[in-house]
């Protein structure tokens, strides 16, 4: 029974060697509470929970104000226009700096991969390197092979004229 020393199986290696180095890239905002607030604030800007709930917030308000239940903000609404402009002037901030993140670590991933597809086109030189000696060995060796071959064959019917003749001889003697 055959067992495979630790030295002799294969060095695993991680997948993510590359990217590790741009792990700090990963949190938008950093690593702090707020930063993490935030981001999951920027990330729920553009989900169809928030659309929704806008709209109906925004329709519930509209609904309230011109049927006369209560009267805080009648047309032209400005109230809520002052919310829309407050809500704009936040999102738009959060959204775009949560976009350059986003850029930066496409970029710091992107060049991570070339890295990544670098080092597998050498390695796969290096096998197709590789391989072409190992197929010229094997030419080598054939060669050799086809060369002893015919050696024995001369040597064989060498072995065969000399026991003839000398079967002759005996004969003869």
């Amino acid at each position: 029974m055959q067992t495979n020393a630790p030295e002799t199986l294969p060095k695993k290696r991680d997948p993510f060697r590359f990217h590790r180095k741009h792990s700090h890239l990963t949190p938008t905002f950093g690593e702090s509470w707020f930063a993490l607030k935030a981001e999951a604030f920027a990330r729920f800007f553009g989900t169809p929970l928030f659309l929704g709930g806008q709209t109906l917030i925004v329709a519930i308000w509209i609904i309230v104000n011109v049927t006369g239940l209560v009267k805080f903000d009648v047309y032209p609404f400005i109230l809520l226009n002052l919310a829309f402009s407050l809500q704009a002037a936040y999102a738009a901030p959060l959204i775009l700096l949560a976009q350059t993140r986003q850029a930066e670590r496409d970029k710091a991933h992107a060049d991570a991969d070339a890295q990544h597809r670098e080092e597998l086109a050498l390695a796969n030189e290096q096998r197709q390197s590789m391989a072409a000696q190992h197929a010229e060995q094997m030419i080598e060796l054939l060669k050799q092979n086809t060369e002893l071959t015919n050696m024995t064959k001369q040597l064989t019917e060498r072995i065969e004229t000399l026991t003839s003749q000398v079967h002759k001889k005996m004969l003869e003697a």
